[in-house]
C-alpha cells in the first residue's frame, strides 16, 4: 500500500545513510554573502568550492568543468564567476601541475584558497566609500 518492503517485510520509509558527524553532513556559508552584491552563478560557484574545501587548509581544487557539471554552468561561465570571486576578494586561485606517466610536465587545475569573508567585506566597503567620495567630488 504506496510503500516499499525490504526482506524482512518492514515498510522502507527512508534510505539508510552511514551516520556522520554533522560537521561532515552541512557546510557553512558566511551570512556576509549576502551583502557582498555577488550574482546568483557567483554564490552557486562560491557555495560549490565551500562545499569543497578542507576545513583545516581552505584550499580545494575542483575543475572548471566539475564546477559547471554540479552548479548547471558551462566551464567558460564557471571560469567567469572564478575571476569575479577573485575580484571580490573571494578566493584565491594558484595553478597548479602534474606529471604525467611519460614523465613530462602538464598543467593541472587550478587549486583555490578561500579567503576570509571579513577581507571581501572590508573590500567592499572601501569600493563604496571611494564610490560615495568620488560621487560627491572628494576625490
Amino acid at each position: 500500500m504506496g510503500g516499499r518492503t525490504n526482506g524482512g517485510g518492514k515498510l522502507k520509509t527512508r534510505r539508510s545513510f552511514p551516520e556522520r558527524p554533522a560537521e561532515k553532513r552541512f557546510f557553512p556559508l558566511p551570512n556576509e554573502l549576502f551583502i557582498l552584491d555577488l550574482n546568483p552563478g557567483e554564490i552557486a560557484v562560491y557555495a560549490y568550492l565551500m562545499f569543497c574545501e578542507d576545513r583545516d587548509t581552505y584550499q580545494c581544487w575542483p575543475s572548471y568543468q566539475t564546477i559547471g557539471q554540479r552548479t548547471g554552468m558551462s566551464p567558460n561561465t564557471v571560469r567567469k564567476y572564478v575571476h569575479t570571486l577573485e575580484a571580490k576578494r573571494l578566493i584565491d586561485t594558484e595553478k597548479t601541475t602534474v606529471r604525467g606517466s611519460d614523465g613530462k610536465t602538464k598543467n593541472g587545475v587550478l587549486l583555490y584558497t578561500i579567503r576570509p569573508i571579513q577581507e571581501a567585506v572590508d573590500y567592499k566597503m572601501e569600493q563604496d566609500l571611494a564610490r560615495a567620495d568620488q560621487a560627491r567630488g572628494l576625490i
